[in-house]
């Protein structure tokens, strides 16, 4: 497997059966506000872990921990200005183990009206060392900000003021998974002409959908 260099880490929102604001004390309590945690390599593409849950410090140290066990060299490791980043980071690798900074964004005010629904424009940027001796030039966000994207092109109940939320946590996260695994090892990237797996050396095929879908099965079916 090709060394995973430069990670890039975010979290995308979605919801639950009904809106944070609308969830009553009845509710199930997986119900409201759910983020996707993502990793994804700026070099091949691979996106080498993500985790559904809430936007809290317990998700955070899972989700970093994980990350952490997926590989076996020193990474540079962007995220946003998210602080509870910082301390499962600095847990699971070590403060002189990964080389993390953070990007922080500065938007314009929103506006109110019509375009309301459309993201802010960002006014500034300010690239924060925190860990090691990060490459000022590499602290990015790009790659898993369009990675975001392609979570909302491909995952519908990810698409926004529709009716195609998901009801049930556990529907959710299957989905989640089964669109990175399709990411990872069946669609071909544009920018590297094969499958993110690929170009990470996981595999050297471009799996089909049987393959999937016998995989993620038998998965289903093992105890």
């Amino acid at each position: 497997m090709q060394r995973l260099q430069r990670l890039e880490l975010d979290e995308l929102w979605a919801f639950i059966g009904k809106k944070q604001k609308r969830v009553t004390a009845d509710d199930d309590a997986t119900n409201g506000d759910v983020w996707t945690w993502v990793a994804i390599d700026a070099t091949t593409k691979l996106v080498p872990s993500f985790m559904t849950g809430k936007r809290d410090a317990a998700t955070a140290d899972a989700f970093i921990k994980d990350l952490a066990a997926r590989l076996r060299n020193r990474v540079q490791v962007t995220t946003d200005g998210l602080r509870t980043y910082i301390a499962p980071i600095a847990e699971a690798f070590g403060t002189a183990g990964v080389d993390y900074a953070q990007l922080h964004k500065t938007y314009e005010a929103e506006t109110t009206g019509p375009g309301r629904y459309s993201p802010p424009k960002v006014t500034a940027t300010t690239k924060t060392p925190v860990f090691g001796f990060p490459v000022e030039q590499l602290v990015s966000t790009s790659y898993v900000e369009r990675q975001n994207l392609t979570m909302r092109m491909g995952i519908r109940r990810f698409t926004r003021l529709t009716n195609a939320h998901s009801k049930k946590l556990e529907n959710h996260g299957a989905a989640v998974a089964l669109h990175f695994a399709h990411y990872n090892l069946v669609r071909i990237h544009q920018t590297i002409r094969c499958t993110p797996a690929m170009a990470a050396g996981v595999t050297s095929t471009v799996w089909s959908m049987d393959e999937l879908l016998d995989a993620s099965l038998a998965r289903m079916e093992s105890p």
